[in-house]
């Protein structure tokens, strides 16, 4: 093995000086033509085909995501990819308005076959390719450039000859000029003008001249400057639909459909979450949700994309990364301090504005839009802070804690995360809450009941009377004070020589209605100097702050 293994390859030079270029101060305003190629190139990618049933699902499904061009299968390959095209036509599963595509080398025999899989289709687009690419003329098919050229000029006359044998049907052709980002810019632009001669295209019925990055060879920028000068050099440009079909080998597929886009294509072809051969297609969900974070509708529909993950999970056998964008199941997930904190305010400013404008930290796109919830943005382990906690509690339980609360609980739901080396779920986050406040009426001091009555010469004063239950005992209780709260802490203190000092002291509802509750939160100090804090719950507002008296007594 090579200690320098670099010195084995030879950096792509492209042989075009678009000096001049135009698609960097492009902006991309409008989605292109969506082509799914999900059941052709990434059905060829999978260990194990899917079967009719998972190829009908998935049809299916792309039908309901709103896919209007979908490459069904490469009907010449297989028995049961000529069975399932011709299952489509005769069971009447293509709506009028969708087209669907099949892929076919440039053979007379296979041409020949793939017509017959169409035949008594409304529309359907039929896609010949040859290999154009010096490596492949050299090493592959051992041709030089007129033997590459007379191979698509038979396949496109073959095509125009089995199309005028079914002239029932409206057809569109399509010719990829496969390996296009690694071939000489100027023969693959002959190559295309010699198979537009064969087809004569018109504005009325034009072709469709796919230029693939079969395999990723450079930066994306690079095949942006391939597609923009093939745009300008092609002749009856006005009658050609430009297609992209970017594979993913440098991890670079979606920058360079987007850029290919910025550049003069129309229409992009590839799979969901990035399946097909190698590393993938290009990722047609990022794409299109890309679109709908620039404010721009990208003509497909993932209101639930759980749903389609799922779909495509069972057909393709493959799982999708709980990273990938937008689909992932952690992908609108923050388990960051920092990054919680940030968020938590968002939905505050977000609440607090009232508009439709979506402006939130870390979150380029409402989970709501994909059919997600909110109460999986925020999850808490051992790296998370005291807004992703406080978030977690007023998502699921609608508390609203204090900043001196939150640091205090974060504090130790931190301990006990960093203890179970475990992600803490809302479940085991209300427990602890529970626990450390003491709101299960199990610890030394617990209210069995309490009145309140005016009294002593200053009419405002508050008598509380009442009795806690301490130590498997009844005590009465009473103190005097200029509320309710401090006439409860008055007695506590009395009665209990605790000395507790009220240092702040908030309330809210919980919920609205008949059954409404409320919460009320209490920071005090103690003699020597330390911090604690209370927090009661109740339907009625006035016992909450009781109990959130009781609950701070319950922490010195």
């Amino acid at each position: 093995m090579l200690t320098n293994p670099e010195v084995k390859y030879r950096p792509f030079a492209l042989p075009v000086a678009l000096t001049d270029r135009q698609w960097p101060s492009r902006r991309i305003t409008k989605a292109p033509r969506w082509v799914s190629t999900d059941l052709r190139d990434g059905n060829q990618a999978l260990a194990d085909p899917m079967t009719v049933e998972q190829k009908m699902r998935f049809f299916r499904m792309l039908l309901e995501i709103g896919f209007k061009e979908i490459e069904v299968g490469f009907p010449s390959a297989s028995q049961t990819e000529f069975d399932f095209v011709r299952s489509l036509i005769e069971g009447r599963h293509i709506p009028d308005d969708v087209s669907v595509q099949v892929l076919t080398q440039s053979r007379d025999d296979l041409i020949a076959r793939t017509f017959e899989s169409l035949d008594g289709a409304q529309q359907a687009i039929v896609h010949l390719y040859n290999a154009t690419a010096p490596l492949f003329r050299r090493v592959v098919f051992k041709m030089d450039r007129a033997g590459v050229i007379d191979l698509a000029v038979s396949g496109a006359r073959a095509m125009l000859a089995e199309s005028r044998k079914r002239r029932q049907t409206r057809w569109t052709f399509e010719y990829s000029p496969e390996t296009f980002c690694f071939t000489e810019p100027d023969f693959a632009l002959d190559i295309c003008e010699r198979v537009l001669d064969v087809w004569q295209p018109t504005p009325e019925h034009p072709v469709i001249l796919n230029l693939p990055a079969t395999v990723e060879v450079a930066t994306p920028n690079v095949y942006a400057d391939q597609i923009e000068w093939f745009c300008r050099h092609i002749s009856r440009r006005d009658a050609v639909i430009i297609s992209v079909h970017p594979h993913n080998d440098r991890g670079t597929g979606v920058a360079a459909a987007e850029l290919a886009v910025m550049a003069g294509a129309h229409r992009v072809e590839g799979c969901l979450f990035g399946n097909g051969e190698r590393t993938g297609n290009v990722d047609l969900v990022t794409l299109a949700l890309n679109l709908y974070t620039q404010g721009i509708d990208p003509g497909l529909r993932f209101e639930d994309m759980r749903s389609v993950v799922r779909t495509v999970e069972h057909c393709n056998a493959l799982p999708v990364h709980p990273r990938h964008p937008y689909a992932g199941e952690l992908v609108f997930t923050a388990f960051s301090g920092s990054h919680q904190d940030a968020i938590r305010k968002g939905f505050a400013a977000h609440e607090a504005r009232n508009d439709s404008l979506w402006e939130m930290p870390y979150l380029p796109l409402d989970p709501a839009d994909v059919g997600g919830s909110y109460q999986a943005v925020i999850r808490v382990n051992s790296q998370s802070g005291k807004g992703g906690i406080a978030w977690v509690l007023e998502q699921d339980k609608g508390l609203k804690l204090p900043r001196n609360l939150q640091v205090d609980f974060s504090r130790r739901v931190q301990a006990l995360a960093d203890e179970s080396a475990k992600e803490m779920s809302a479940s085991r986050i209300w427990e602890a809450f529970v626990a450390v406040y003491h709101l299960d009426g199990g610890e030394a001091f617990a209210l069995a009941g309490f009145e309140e009555h005016r009294g002593g010469r200053n009419k405002t004063d508050r008598v509380f009377v009442g009795r806690i239950r301490n130590g498997g005992r009844e005590v009465p209780v009473s103190g005097r004070g200029n509320g309710l709260l401090s006439g409860a802490m008055a007695a506590l203190n009395e009665t209990f020589g605790l000395g507790l000092d009220v240092v702040d002291f908030q309330e809210h509802a919980l919920r609205r209605g008949a059954d409404a509750q409320a919460v009320a939160y209490l920071e005090c100090r103690t003699p020597d100097g330390r911090t604690v804090f209370g927090v009661g719950i109740d339907e009625d507002i006035a016992t909450a702050s009781v109990k959130a008296a009781i609950s701070a007594a319950n922490a010195v």
